[in-house]
């Protein structure tokens, strides 16, 4: 499931993981050879109807993917502690896209440096934390093919 499947399914929950628009930074977790996790800043991209992740040619996060494609995409927390809008946390698959005309119209619109590495992501989960009525902690997990879960803590 990419990102405008994911945002058709639950739009309202879609709306506010806005802070990825809101900051150009991100962390992105992968896992190393050894199993470990890695974290990565990186700038992220919506695209044609999908979330993006370009980097570096030969870069560690690029090998991580390249060998497992499991990521954790965590949106910039902004300044302070405000948290605005709330926490939010993707996961999902990510693989490799060749030359080709998808890479193609992706440079077109971009302009990345080149030569880069283009990840098109399949969503497993998104997650959005926050803070209601300063009382309750929320925490609403999505996954495809299921509804919004909703949990709330005092």
């Amino acid at each position: 499931m990419n990102w405008a499947d994911f945002t058709a399914a639950e739009p309202a929950l879609a709306r506010t993981t806005q802070r990825f628009g809101a900051f150009r930074h991100h962390v992105l977790a992968t896992v190393r050879q050894d199993g470990s996790p890695r974290l990565s800043g990186l700038e992220v991209r919506f695209h044609d109807g999908g979330l993006w992740l370009g980097m570096m040619p030969d870069s560690q996060k690029a090998r991580d993917l390249l060998r497992d494609p499991r990521f954790a995409l965590h949106a910039n927390p902004g300044d302070g502690t405000g948290m605005a809008g709330g926490d939010v946390r993707i996961s999902g698959r990510a693989y490799e896209v060749g030359a080709g005309p998808v890479k193609d119209g992706y440079v077109k619109e971009v302009e990345p440096p080149e030569p880069f590495h283009l990840f098109r992501t399949e969503l497993t989960e998104v997650v959005r934390t926050h803070v209601e009525d300063d009382r309750y902690l929320v925490v609403q997990v999505w996954k495809p093919g299921e509804p919004v879960r909703t949990l709330r803590r005092t």
